[in-house]
């Protein structure tokens, strides 16, 4: 599961996720990816869900970027505690995303696989998406 191997303070506070995203909203490095449309955080869990996912399909063909990392330290309180009493312990780490942030991006694929391949990430992850192709990108080199 993805985390920080450490962190300067344990606990954030939550913070607002208003606008779109100002970097990140590119891509980058493959000619085809997803774009969130929503503002959500992402957890760890679910991010690896997403990768496992399409790798599977890709059958480890091509390569895949990860765009998102889960920085944000979430915490909780236990169940029926009363209020007061300090701040919740960490309970995991989510990656902040607003509309418009690349998540995942894929290399080295048809057009058809890549699609799919991301498709299929897209249902593990909590928000809606877009499937996003390089600008300069030639079919009719399909690999």
């Amino acid at each position: 599961m993805l985390q920080p191997k450490k962190t300067k303070f344990r606990r954030q506070q939550k913070g607002r996720m208003k606008g779109e995203a100002q970097r990140g909203n590119q891509l980058s490095f493959g000619s085809f990816g997803i774009k969130t449309l929503d503002a959500k955080w992402i957890t760890g869990r679910q991010i690896e869900a997403a990768r496992i996912a399409v790798t599977r399909y890709m059958q480890r063909q091509g390569q895949i970027w990860i765009r998102i990392f889960p920085d944000k330290p979430i915490t909780k309180k236990p169940a029926e505690v009363r209020m007061g009493k300090g701040k919740g312990a960490p309970e995991g780490f989510v990656a902040p995303v607003t509309p418009g942030r690349v998540l995942i991006e894929v290399e080295g694929v048809s057009f058809e696989i890549a699609k799919e391949a991301l498709r299929l990430a897209a249902q593990k992850l909590p928000v809606t998406t877009k499937f996003i192709v390089r600008r300069d990108y030639d079919p009719s080199q399909n690999v």
